[in-house]
């Protein structure tokens, strides 16, 4: 969709049947939009992670969030300048 998406954070489950994706959008459509795809597409990236990772008994279930934890930071920042 012409948006760079970096992965922040994961945080995985101890029982591996959970992890929690946090991405980073730069550029190209609203933040929402891209993530709305790439929810409507984890089944395939699912199966990707599982080729790849052939070696591991289950893969597990991804969640996608927005990871805000950036524009927070640039948010203090500018704050703190006034």
């Amino acid at each position: 969709m012409g948006s760079m998406v970096t992965v922040t954070i994961i945080r995985v489950t101890s029982d591996l049947s959970l992890a929690r994706c946090y991405l980073s959008f730069f550029a190209g459509p609203d933040k929402k939009v891209v993530l709305d795809n790439i929810n409507h597409n984890k089944g395939k990236i699912r199966m990707e992670i599982a080729k790849r990772l052939s070696n591991m008994r289950k893969t597990p279930e991804l969640l996608f969030f927005i990871d805000d934890s950036l524009d927070y930071a640039e948010e203090i920042n500018e704050l703190l300048k006034k």
